[in-house]
């Protein structure tokens, strides 16, 4: 159990620092999108991991996603970063949060149902 535990550890820092070389290596993308990409990435990781039930995001995650703007973000998603995350969950976490996520809105190449 101890090792499944520090794989899944491992497995989510391995993916926040993927995410934050992927997404934030230029400092005008969290100014741009008027929030702190790599605090939405250390705070709601967890949230989004493809593998693993669909959770209630934190407050602390919600604080830092209700300060987005999305439709920004959403041109910054690549291929790579759905192919990290569960975009399905990214906008369970984001209407949770109390955004409105239209539905037919594109984010990267998905779709908001």
């Amino acid at each position: 159990m101890a090792i499944a535990n520090m794989k899944s550890l491992a497995l989510a820092m391995l993916m926040v620092m993927a995410s934050i070389i992927l997404i934030s290596g230029n400092h005008k993308v969290s100014a741009q999108c008027q929030g702190s990409i790599p605090n939405l990435i250390s705070k709601c990781s967890t949230f989004v991991q493809q593998t693993g039930p669909e959770n209630p995001p934190s407050a602390d995650c919600c604080a830092v996603v209700m300060g987005l703007d999305i439709p920004c973000v959403c041109n910054l998603i690549t291929q790579a970063v759905e192919n990290m995350i569960s975009m399905d969950k990214a906008v369970y976490v984001g209407r949770t949060c109390g955004l409105s996520i239209q539905s037919g809105q594109k984010c990267g190449s998905y779709t908001v149902p």
